[in-house]
């Protein structure tokens, strides 16, 4: 039996183990912290860590707060006392779960709740799932008939598009080794009273199943932890052949292309797509929606526009070529006024203004009136070329292969009323700055995320619009010459508005 030091030593070591060959000093760890048992002990440990020297980082925590048990206010409060006491940063972060998503309460919540650690301020976001948690993941996914990826469980470390890295440091650790560490210690937890509602499949695995199961197999948490590794490295092996036959099968824009798609294997085809979908942050496709959109892919031609929702966002074709989205955040209601600033938030992503010499946009053009930036509203006309006559929007958007979906959220920028420059196009002829005349050149980057691109660099995912408006032309970076590898993901951090330009 593990005595109290013992339990100790073995969460310090696990966490050395962890941190100290991948952080670096003064890196910022955030925990998920729910007030329960597991996290509680985590945050303490690192807390304890931190401020011995023993590891150079920074702790804090973030609390999601669900609003589904009548008693999720005082779970807040609770972690708030703590976090008091430990005088560790915290953020609470209230969600509205959804009922109607067909993904079940817990699922939804589950979403959620990463979706609020994909946007934590920090280097790295630190879980506390054990190895009671493994064994219960890759049983529960086992049961539902999960693939290789599915059966090799939790990851205990992970890169998140745009996020802190995500860390389960204590993945290798019994549950009894961290109760044993809170005991030792006196720390105190929350019990949530849905982890013994059996009604929820993970509880009846929790209380009735895998109890059973070690009465006979004593071994087989421990087991189960196991297995999962080697399933982890058959994952990795077909992730590594998945990024082969992409790079076989991208198109220019680094985007899968559906007729060398075509020419893979049908095995080869579903491994690359459920690759594709992971590194767009999806979850593991269900086996019917893979069929689905295998046999919609197999029928769609250069000229066909498909579209397959998941709770996770869509898949789509156009031109040719495969798109996996998230979620896209509108663009405001109501018009955004420019004065300055350097950078603006615009429909999830930002807006970026640099002066320059004879680049861009008028600067005394842009001084003298009101600016405004506004969504697409229909019907709206511009003159990219001054030997041209002036154009509709619609055309030109269509003739730069903007896809459809990303046309409503494009930015347009008004001076004075008229439309002076559009993202994704470029500017009016009649604001363009002359050669030697001082110019103000926008840009919009969007924070659409296509997990099809080649290795996306930290600043870069998917459809990132750089407008050269000198040449009235659109580049498209997608990403196809950045990192790999599991290393934080130091990328966008949405920047506030305001402060001139520079």
């Amino acid at each position: 039996m593990t005595r109290p030091t013992d339990a100790t030593a073995r969460i310090d070591s696990a966490l050395n183990a962890f941190f100290r060959p991948r952080a670096r000093p003064g890196e910022r760890v955030c925990v998920g912290l729910s007030g329960g048992l597991d996290s509680v002990t985590l945050l303490h440990a690192l807390w304890r860590l931190a401020g011995s020297g023993e590891l150079a980082i920074r702790p804090s925590a973030v609390h999601v707060h669900h609003g589904i048990s009548p008693r999720a206010g005082d779970w807040a409060d609770f972690c708030r006392g703590i976090c008091a006491r430990l005088e560790v940063p915290l953020t609470v972060v209230r969600v509205e779960v959804p009922l109607d998503t067909g993904e079940g309460l817990e699922g939804a919540a589950r979403r959620l709740r990463h979706g609020v650690f994909a946007g934590v301020d920090a280097d790295w976001l630190a879980l506390a799932h054990h190895r009671d948690d493994q064994a219960e993941t890759v049983l529960l996914n086992l049961l539902r008939g999960a693939g290789v990826s599915g059966a090799a469980g939790m990851p205990s470390a992970r890169s998140q598009v745009n996020g802190p890295a995500l860390a389960r440091p204590l993945l290798g650790l019994a549950r009894e080794i961290i109760l044993r560490y809170a005991r030792a210690h006196g720390l105190v937890w929350i019990e949530d009273e849905s982890n013994g509602d059996a009604r929820f499949s993970r509880n009846f695995l929790r209380r009735d199943i895998l109890p059973r199961l070690l009465t006979r197999f004593p071994e087989a948490d421990a087991s189960l932890a196991r297995a999962a590794e080697h399933f982890a490295e058959a994952a990795t092996l077909l992730d590594e052949l998945a990024a082969i036959d992409r790079d076989a099968v991208s198109a220019d824009s680094g985007r899968i292309a559906v007729k060398a798609f075509h020419r893979l294997s049908p095995a080869r085809a579903r491994n690359l797509l459920r690759y594709a979908l992971r590194r767009a942050g999806f979850r593991a496709p269900e086996a019917r929606w893979l069929d689905e959109a295998m046999k919609q892919l197999a029928s769609a031609g250069a000229s066909s526009e498909i579209c397959l929702a998941t709770p996770d966002g869509e898949l789509r074709v156009y031109r040719g070529e495969i798109h996996v989205l998230l979620p896209l955040e509108p663009p405001p209601a109501e018009p955004l006024p420019w004065s300055g600033q350097a950078v603006l938030p615009w429909a999830g992503g930002r807006l970026r203004f640099t002066a320059g010499t004879g680049r861009g946009l008028r600067a005394d053009a842009l001084a003298a009136m009101q600016v405004l930036i506004t969504p697409r509203r229909g019907g709206e006309r511009l003159r990219p070329d001054a030997h041209r006559p002036r154009r509709a929007l619609r055309n030109l958007l269509q003739e730069n292969a903007v896809p459809p979906w990303e046309r409503q959220r494009l930015p347009l920028l008004w001076i004075g009323g008229r439309l002076a420059w559009v993202g994704g196009i470029g500017c009016d002829a009649a604001f363009a700055c002359p050669p030697g005349e001082a110019g103000i050149l926008p840009s919009w980057e969007s924070r659409e995320r296509d997990g099809n691109s080649g290795s996306s660099p930290p600043n870069h995912t998917g459809w990132d619009l750089s407008i050269d408006t000198d040449n009235k032309s659109l580049h498209i970076d997608t990403g196809r010459a950045g990192r790999t590898g599991t290393a934080p993901d130091r990328g966008f951090r949405p920047t506030r508005p305001g402060g001139p330009v520079r």
